[in-house]
């Protein structure tokens, strides 16, 4: 099945003695055992399996194109389940231009556990000279939070299929419907899935999708199901229903991410503009090869600083001064200001979540914005 098909069907549970056509929501947090202390309904209890959330893995699996998914009860939670599931001492390698929440999860909460060397993975080349005797894992996010790099995806397989390592890909700005990691030879593909998966700035969730059922997945599934930090039926039954306009959604972010960089690329204010679709983009050929589209995510640099900048997130009218991204809405936010006093993301460097707006109207906004500054 095309993507749009899958979006729609997968996910849909057995139909019920009521004929639902749309899934109905499982609240119950256990389940009847038989005579012989068996479960007919394949439940147990909630935080090991329920219906929806079952349905959503399934549908989450078969966008990824992968083998199995587990969903969790955010984004930081399924990329901490990863973390988790290393052996103490293990050393993984991670971009430097990275999520600032799994950043700080390594810096933190892994600092005494795991040791971790953050690289520019846009230099290839040079990969291969930070793996050590112990390194298990290469983390990539591409594109990437908040500069868009691009990392090739295929390149790195390689390497770490060279080395006997994991790679792992953080794909949540690009969605399953631009980008499938796991057919250019990642292990794992991780996704916030409160962004482009939810849509609509209402959910909370994450998920881990993965290419083969193995020893190492099997402990990401204990520590679902054991730590028990997962999504519960209603948030499931919400990313259900925005996964059947996912794939239409994503063209429409697209669309306007593209002209809405186009615009800013030629503005006068603007110093540089962040985007994979530009032909200007460093990595764009990468982009290019491995995405089927660029997504709604942009970044821009304004000219003068962190006064200029702020000026801008404080005149626009139609974009939200807010953090996240992937909504229907278009969202705006000084980045450097979101991660606080370590942060290495330049003073004057606004982040860009294009929503489904009227392009018109979009452009229009951020043309008021930098007017006069």
């Amino acid at each position: 099945m095309k993507t749009e098909t899958i979006a729609i069907h997968s996910g849909n549970i057995i139909k019920s003695a009521t004929g639902d056509v749309t899934p109905a929501i499982s609240l119950s947090t256990t389940f009847l055992r038989n005579e012989n202390g068996d479960y007919p309904g394949g439940h147990i209890y909630s935080r090991v399996s329920n219906p929806n959330r079952n349905a959503l893995e399934t549908v989450l699996t078969a966008l990824e194109k992968g083998a199995d998914a587990c969903a969790f009860s955010s984004g930081n939670t399924a990329g901490m389940a990863m973390f988790q599931a290393l052996t103490p001492g293990s050393h993984i390698i991670a971009p430097d231009d990275m999520y600032w929440g799994f950043k700080k999860q390594l810096q933190t909460l892994f600092k005494d556990i795991l040791t971790i060397d953050f690289v520019d993975l846009t230099a290839i080349s040079q990969i291969e000279g930070f793996i050590q005797s112990n390194t298990v894992m290469i983390w990539t996010e591409t594109p990437s939070n908040p500069l868009l790099k691009i990392t090739d995806i295929s390149a790195i397989a390689a390497i770490c299929k060279k080395h006997s390592i994991m790679l792992a890909c953080d794909n949540t700005f690009a969605s399953p419907c631009l980008q499938n990691p796991i057919e250019l030879g990642a292990d794992v593909v991780m996704h916030s899935t409160t962004k482009y998966i939810g849509g609509h700035s209402d959910v909370l969730g994450g998920a881990l999708i993965t290419a083969k059922k193995d020893a190492f997945w099997e402990k990401i599934k204990n520590i679902q199901q054991v730590g028990g930090a997962v999504s519960s039926p209603f948030d499931c039954f919400l990313l259900l229903r925005s996964i059947k306009t996912l794939p239409y959604r994503m063209r429409g972010h697209s669309a306007n991410g593209m002209a809405l960089a186009v615009y800013l690329e030629n503005h006068p204010q603007v110093e540089a503009v962040y985007y994979p679709g530009l032909p200007s983009h460093p990595q764009h050929e990468i982009a290019k090869k491995q995405m089927s589209d660029y997504g709604g995510m942009l970044s821009i640099l304004v000219k003068g600083g962190n006064e200029e900048t702020k000026k801008v997130v404080n005149k626009v009218q139609l974009f939200a001064q807010a953090t996240s991204l992937g909504g229907v809405e278009s969202l705006i936010e000084h980045r450097a200001s979101v991660e606080g006093p370590d942060s290495k993301t330049p003073k004057n460097l606004l982040r860009i979540s294009v929503g489904l707006e009227h392009i018109d109207d979009l452009i229009a906004d951020m043309k008021q914005a930098l007017a006069n500054l």
